[in-house]
């Protein structure tokens, strides 16, 4: 029972490994000297050989276009207007890229196509070119991104990456998943930062900021002291204008008054009752004036209640001194503190509140520059505590890589090569976003020797081997994009070829993995061969690439291993490297 359970846990995890991300198709239309190619891919490990000069490289340099590489004129084949190429994935396991374009609204709503991703690229002759993502136009930026979680093009030159200490970080934390802690100490550290960033701040404005609250505490206080409310100035002003001009008020009132009903030689409501009863009068002779009879009598009523409301007024008014003098005061203070603050008096109240405001929210900064020192100790440490955990991890998961790289590269015909990953925390403990530590990949190749730098040990050639081994290491622990190498097998043969392609086998057991080679150890570790030829009549030049059958696999190693002139012992050999 025993036995089959960790048959059914194997099971699993290599039916989770094997559906790895990978690409499924390429379209070329117009590209250089390819008229058209519709390249289907397999998963496992593609192989990709041909005569020299065929462009067996053409493929790649096609899905580097789709990557959103910088596109140049001679790229589209002679006598066309535009170059078309495509390539779509399945990213059915790929959180990344599926995460990447939700954020974006780039995923296909089919729900057949939901796990596919179509990346397109389209060069016009001119030199411009326009970028897609599932049938949306995209700027090159977004292209490259996304390009970066499908697949990693890995050139001759490229195992130069391994020299770089980020990249030997980046590596190490991959294989140790340190994803959330390397956060966390990221997280830490950008909070750190920002914390002594504001304490500088508030440091350098300290002097500025003490001169600023006591101006501020004296405009406050003189303020709260007038205390002038809202609207106060408008009725204030009102009264103030009532009462400067008080006596003229009293007399004209009066006068009109006595115009209106008091004068008894002549006043105008005795006249117009008079008038008003002329008038009717008369309209019982001549119907015609009744409407001015009725108009003349109802404009009595109103001259009354106006003359009513004038001796009211005229009763309420009063000459006072004392009051005046108050209101003067409070008046003529209002306008000296606007003209003082550059506003208008009724907006003084306004001010006010917004001086207060800003005192309170520069006390307060008084006020967090002692809060802040003790925030900072606690974000140190906090920091502190989780760079060690996140170098505790490091320094395990280095001693274990460091053996199985080694042991990887012997296989790879470096039978006394040593390596190990050197973790140590720099000096001070300076702080960084990665934590503090110093990660070194440090190498002998020979017995006796001692461990240094790779750059100054390890050969061009050494360097692809050595990065081909983190390879199918890290592939083994993390998800993979499809991994294309493009001739980085150059420079090696025998031995150390058939190895590398037993690598390279053994890495497309865990991802999509395709290889440009011309030697035939590599070629014939593939789980599909494409071969690239090509074909000219005179006029036109035109590459075409097929994919092999067992039989034009056998025929394309024998080539590889003997040339143009195949012999049946080519054959045999071809035939035993395909077997094996």
């Amino acid at each position: 029972m025993q036995k089959k359970q960790q048959l059914d846990k194997l099971t699993v995890h290599l039916s989770v490994k094997l559906n790895f991300i990978m690409l499924l198709n390429l379209t070329i239309k117009n590209f250089a000297i390819v008229r058209h190619l519709d390249i289907d891919w397999q998963s496992g490990m593609t192989t990709i050989t041909g005569e020299t000069g065929a462009g067996k490289s053409i493929a790649i340099d096609a899905l580097n276009l789709c990557l959103g590489e910088r596109a140049l004129t001679n790229v589209v084949r002679p006598q066309c207007k535009k170059a078309e190429l495509t390539a779509t994935f399945d990213i059915s396991h790929n959180s990344a890229a599926k995460a990447w374009l939700a954020k974006y609204e780039l995923t296909l709503t089919d729900n057949e196509q939901q796990n596919d991703c179509i990346l397109r690229r389209v060069v016009s002759s001119e030199g411009r070119s326009k970028a897609y993502i599932n049938g949306s136009q995209v700027p090159l930026t977004q292209l490259r991104e996304l390009g970066g979680l499908l697949l990693l093009i890995h050139g001759q030159h490229d195992h130069q990456l391994i020299l770089k200490p980020q990249e030997q970080r980046r590596m190490l934390d991959d294989y140790a998943n340190n994803t959330v802690l390397r956060d966390e100490v990221s997280y830490y550290f950008n909070q750190w930062q920002q914390l002594t960033n504001e304490l500088e701040q508030l440091q350098q404005n300290k002097q500025q900021r003490e001169a600023q609250i006591q101006l501020l505490q004296y405009q406050v206080q003189e303020l709260d002291e007038f205390n002038l409310q809202p609207d106060e100035f408008e009725a204030i002003e009102t009264d103030y204008k009532r009462h400067s001009h008080a006596q003229h008020l009293l007399n004209e009132s009066l006068q009109t008054i006595y115009l209106l009903s008091e004068n008894e030689q002549f006043n105008i409501i005795n006249s117009l009752q008079k008038a008003a009863e002329t008038i009717s009068t008369l309209s019982q002779v001549d119907q015609q004036l009744e409407n001015v009879a009725t108009l003349l009598n109802d404009a009595l009523i109103p001259l009354e209640e106006a003359t009513q409301d004038l001796k009211h007024y005229h009763e309420q008014l009063e000459l006072d001194p004392e009051a005046f003098l108050a209101l003067e005061q409070r008046y003529s203070q209002a306008v000296q503190l606007a003209k003082k603050h550059q506003i208008r008096p009724e907006d003084l109240p306004t001010f006010h509140q917004k001086l207060t405001q800003e005192l309170t929210l520069i006390s307060s900064d008084e006020s967090r520059l002692n809060n802040i020192i003790n925030e900072i100790a606690q974000a140190k440490q906090q920091y502190l505590l989780a760079a060690q955990k996140l170098s505790n991890a490091r320094q395990q998961a280095a001693q274990v890589l460091s053996k199985q790289i080694s042991d990887n590269i012997h296989e790879l015909n470096m039978p006394h090569g040593q390596f190990k990953i050197q973790v140590t925390q720099n000096e001070n403990q300076q702080p960084s976003l990665y934590g503090f530590d110093d990660i070194n990949f440090l190498i002998s190749m020979n017995p006796g020797q001692p461990l240094e730098a790779m750059n100054k040990v390890a050969s061009g050639g050494e360097l692809s081997r050595i990065g081909l081994a983190i390879q199918v290491i890290l592939a083994e622990k993390i998800i993979t994009p499809t991994l294309i190498f493009d001739e980085v097998d150059v420079g090696i043969s025998g031995s150390t070829a058939a190895m590398v392609g037993k690598k390279l086998q053994q890495l497309g057991k865990n991802t999509q993995v395709i290889c440009v080679t011309h030697l035939p150890q590599v070629a014939s570790k593939g789980d599909q061969q494409l071969f690239v030829t090509k074909l000219t009549d005179g006029e036109n030049t035109e590459t075409k690439v097929v994919e092999l059958n067992h039989q034009g696999r056998v025929r394309e190693i024998a080539r590889l291993l003997a040339g143009d002139a195949i012999t049946d012992s080519s054959l045999a050999n071809a035939k035993e490297l395909l077997v094996r």
